[in-house]
């Protein structure tokens, strides 16, 4: 049986009693890896009567979705894929407006409304602006997946309130629900939807269920008999089979044979063997020399403990990939193949250089600038990680390295969460990914990961570079509960650092909060507050000692009358 993703599409558009046909329509269904990695899209777009020219914003809304969708990153979200075209796009809608005889009346410009279904693995995912419809049928009955963005005035007048093209930015509608085998959804325009009801669709599919062009072309022609003047088109998707491909097609280097343990001195693959750099449980890493360039490169091997593992095989083939989609001088490189490999390895960039976590140990009381210098790097590798919609997930001192130069390098990208993948459920991982000690408090409670978990790690990281200590100590790995969470206790780096601005310590309490809501909301907001003052910060401490820590004021407030009432009996005593 084919375990691929398979469904099935009618569609047919008519412009009925007008003299051209605003509505444009199209369906793109990929083949090879794009098919699990990027779905199936189903797009339609609907022009607005008043202007003469917005045939030429649906068509163009219809045709760059279907092609600039599948140019976007495999590791990018649907959503995060499809808001990026259709922003991109609505952007050229208005410019185009703008420069034209239209710019002060944009009910006559480059406008349009969308709606579009993207099918990937066993979601369904859609998006809409305007007052197009996607519906999902359930035996005679219709459910409407989207909203109207239309405002009516009377049964003489309405609007839109929102479409493609109307302004600089957009606001797109999305929902993401789960499918099954035999799941039918519909998209159509105002033209059809407003004289047609569940029965006559369900008729229509029932009557032609291997020719869904056909049942699409009866639904509009049953519309046109009950009188609608307004463009036609119609969609019917219906889901044939879902994907349950095991294999990853994404990694095919994941099925080649583990090599074995390489030696000094010896060729493999292609490669000189110059000397073992470190191994662990989970690795091999070997200095080596590409005998066809001349470069070193550093090999990564899986260890033999794991050749009967798929799940870790496949993870492992994962570095490499997620290394090719993410260029940027503070993160390790992936080495570019020159012949096709025999066995599973990965061929990276040889940093000539420490980690870390051996320069944390040669240099115990580092200079605050010095540790400034070395968490902005490390932050940057991170944001090209988030821009990619990735999550490092293991970010500790060890995974990090400083060349010669003073380069810092984001390695091991092991425990990496990847938004694209996670859709097609091709990396499963485990719920704590990385070390313990530098894991943020959510995944201890099984919360997903974000960037503010990265930023937790490194606000750690940080930390430790100027104490040497952890800022909770052993407690985060020891959480069960939500109330364990909100007794977590911070221990000032003031404390261990003495010399240390309070403001700066500040800016670690924040990027390490137990709570990530409470953290900053971007990483380039941390980078700030450890080099500039928050004034937030400031006022916190100019305040007085009720503001900055009432319990203690209410406690010295209370000695205080306590021994003022010891005072006053003592008098009373004597007299």
């Amino acid at each position: 049986m084919d375990n691929t993703l398979n469904i099935s599409i009618g569609q047919h558009s008519d412009r009925g009693h007008k003299d051209i046909n605003q509505d444009f329509h199209g369906a793109r269904v990929p083949q090879g890896h794009q098919l699990t990695t990027k779905g199936i899209v189903v797009a339609l777009a609907d022009g607005i009567s008043s202007s003469t020219v917005s045939q030429v914003a649906s068509e163009s809304v219809i045709r760059n979705l279907l092609s600039d969708y599948y140019c976007t990153s495999d590791a990018w979200s649907v959503k995060h894929a499809v808001h990026c075209v259709l922003n991109a796009i609505n952007s050229w809608l208005y410019a185009q407006t703008r420069r034209s005889q239209y710019r002060y009346d944009r009910d006559k410009g480059y406008v349009c409304t969308i709606s579009a279904l993207v099918i990937k693995s066993n979601q369904a995912h859609l998006f809409h602006v305007g007052d197009t419809r996607i519906y999902r049928l359930s035996g005679q009955s219709l459910e409407q997946l989207t909203e109207d963005h239309r405002v009516v005035i009377n049964a003489e007048q309405n609007y839109l309130s929102r479409a493609l093209g109307t302004g600089p930015q957009i606001e797109i509608d999305y929902l993401s629900m789960p499918i099954e085998t035999g799941d039918i959804f519909l998209l159509a325009s105002d033209g059809v939807y407003e004289y047609t009801d569940a029965p006559l669709i369900a008729t229509a599919i029932t009557d032609h269920p291997h020719d869904l062009d056909a049942a699409a072309r009866r639904i509009v022609e049953q519309a046109l008999e009950r009188g609608s003047q307004d463009n036609l088109t119609v969609q019917i998707v219906r889901i044939d089979h879902l994907d349950q491909r095991q294999p990853n097609p994404l990694l095919p280097h994941s099925s080649l044979p583990a090599p074995p343990l390489l030696e000094a001195r010896t060729d493999f693959d292609g490669y000189h063997i110059v000397r073992e750099l470190h191994h662990s449980h989970r690795s091999h890493l070997y200095l080596a020399i590409d005998r066809d360039t001349g470069q070193q490169v550093a090999l990564k091997t899986p260890s033999t403990d794991l050749s009967a593992n798929p799940a870790q095989l496949n993870r492992f083939t994962l570095e490499e990939w997620v290394a090719r989609r993410i260029n940027n001088a503070h993160v390790l490189k992936p080495c570019k193949r020159e012949h096709k490999p025999q066995y599973l390895y990965v061929a990276m960039e040889f940093i000539e250089g420490i980690t870390l976590a051996q320069w944390m140990r040669d240099n115990p009381r580092p200079s605050l600038e010095t540790v400034r210098g070395i968490v902005e790097q490390i932050a940057k590798g991170l944001q090209a990680f988030h821009r990619a919609e990735m999550l490092h997930q293991d970010l500790r001192p060890e995974n990090i390295m400083i060349d010669h130069h003073g380069v810092v390098k984001i390695i091991d990208f092991g425990s990496v969460w990847v938004a694209g993948l996670e859709e097609c459920h091709l990396a499963e991982i485990s719920p704590i990914p990385g070390a313990i000690q530098y894991m943020a408090p959510e995944y201890f409670l099984g919360d997903a990961g974000s960037p503010l978990s990265d930023q937790f790690s490194l606000g750690v990281i940080a930390y430790q570079m100027l104490t040497g200590k952890l800022p909770y100590g052993t407690q985060v790995a020891k959480l069960k509960s939500r109330g364990q969470l909100q007794r977590l206790s911070y221990l000032s780096a003031i404390n261990i650092h003495d010399s240390m601005p309070s403001w700066v310590d500040d800016a670690l309490a924040k990027a390490v909060h137990p709570e990530p809501e409470k953290r900053y909301q971007a990483l380039s907001e941390f980078i700030h507050d450890l080099r500039h003052p928050n004034q937030d910060f400031l006022h916190r401490h100019r305040g007085g000692l009720l503001e900055k820590n009432p319990l203690l004021f209410w406690k010295i407030t209370s000695l205080l009358l306590f021994m003022l009432v010891i005072g006053l009996l003592y008098i009373i005593q004597l007299s």
